[in-house]
């Protein structure tokens, strides 16, 4: 499988791409994946140079949280940190938009998974751009100051952010989890229709899904201006859960293979005397 089919290099695909056709083992596939990424994680750790961020995001019932479970479950727990970045607390709001993610970044030799990512700040709030208005910006007096200027800024300044973390030793993927919008009625049924789901349900999902065409419309648009060589997006077909986790999970293992980590070599010294400290360790 060519899992650059998946890049994000013409996003008119992005409402037709849920139908194409995987004839894969996913499940199967995944298994063998997770225990490459697990290794492949340890002698990044080892070499402590550099780091992996994941970003994902995707519509209500897209399979975020479930997708990094099965994704990362043997991978050791030190080595990847899962931060869900929910609506901005009083403390993140005093800051500017990127802090609370910029403090997020994985440490080298580590994976770090940003489910909801700072994507949120130009998506969500361009569909309810009033939620700009907490953030206290000197130059934002009310929502009609709130413009595609605005927007454009901001994602130049998301780009400038991704260009300077992945200078730095980080290698940034992005994954939206397409999802049509039939499956989402799917799945929030289901959610209804099970009572150990029915926690996940949440009122606001069916008003959200009302302005399905809106986030659409601001998705591909996002990703068309953010998609770039240092930190490309991957549009992922999500109706099929098993396909999804496998892609993403086949780009990542296909990524830290690029990497070539090395694991750090003892110095000569330290190897010239190995033989001795068997020896010490025996006669004790």
């Amino acid at each position: 499988m060519d899992v650059n089919n998946y890049r994000a290099s013409d996003t008119s695909s992005l409402n037709k791409i849920s139908t194409k056709e995987l004839i894969i083992d996913a499940k199967k596939g995944l298994k063998v994946l997770r225990k490459k990424i697990s290794k492949l994680q340890d002698t990044m750790y080892a070499e402590g140079k550099r780091s992996f961020l994941i970003c994902i995001q995707g519509m209500d019932t897209a399979g975020k949280d479930s997708l990094i479970r099965e994704v990362f479950k043997d991978v050791n727990a030190r080595g990847v940190i899962v931060h869900s970045f929910k609506v901005p607390t009083e403390k993140e709001l005093k800051h500017d938009f990127l802090w609370r993610h910029y403090i997020a970044l994985p440490e080298r030799g580590k994976i770090g998974v940003f489910n909801r990512t700072h994507y949120e700040n130009v998506l969500v709030t361009r569909v309810h751009p009033e939620y700009i208005l907490s953030e206290n910006i000197p130059s934002i007096k009310n929502i009609d100051d709130i413009n595609d200027d605005f927007y454009n800024e901001r994602i130049d300044r998301i780009n400038q952010f991704e260009n300077h973390v992945k200078k730095s030793g980080t290698t940034i993927l992005k994954f939206f989890l397409h999802l049509s919008k039939e499956e989402q009625k799917s799945r929030l049924l289901r959610r209804l229709n099970t009572p150990e789901k029915n926690w996940k349900f949440s009122e606001g999902d069916l008003e959200e899904r009302k302005l399905w065409d809106k986030y659409q419309e601001y998705y591909e648009d996002t990703i068309k201006k953010t998609s770039t060589f240092y930190a490309p997006w991957f549009i992922i077909p999500a109706d099929d859960k098993p396909t999804a986790r496998y892609l993403v999970a086949k780009i990542l293992c296909t990524e830290m293979e690029k990497c070539n980590f090395q694991e750090p070599r003892l110095p000569k010294d330290i190897i010239d005397k190995l033989e001795f400290f068997k020896k010490q360790l025996n006669n004790k």
